[in-house]
């Protein structure tokens, strides 16, 4: 991949992270913060489903946070942009689109077909 490439998948990548960890920084503030007292237990059973909900998407962005990671070290090693399955570069506006990508379209579209299937 030429470097002026590495260096735009390299900024995408690390403006995702940067988002993600301050989302993540403003999730643990407000909850540590909030010293609500509900003594409704509707109130507090919909501030408990809130912080639940709250959670489950931080767990995700903290999948997704490893992923990046794992992007940024294939960008050092010279492994991004090639597919885990094929060997071929996955295309720019697939990257572009999704940079923690590890498979090129094809590869994907075959993957999704087979766990419909199984």
């Amino acid at each position: 991949m030429e470097p002026n490439k590495i260096e735009e998948f390299r900024k995408i990548l690390q403006s995702q992270l940067d988002e993600l960890l301050r989302e993540a920084g403003r999730t643990v503030s407000e909850m540590t913060d909030e010293k609500t007292n509900f003594p409704d237990p509707t109130d507090r059973a919909s501030l408990e489903s809130d912080r639940n909900f709250e959670l489950r998407i931080r767990d995700r962005e903290r999948k997704l946070i490893m992923k990046i990671r794992e992007a940024m070290e294939r960008l050092e090693e010279g492994e991004f942009g090639v597919c885990e399955s094929c060997e071929e570069e996955i295309g720019d506006a697939r990257l572009r689109a999704r940079p923690v990508t590890t498979l090129c379209i094809d590869c994907k579209t075959e993957q999704e077909r087979q766990e419909k299937i199984g």
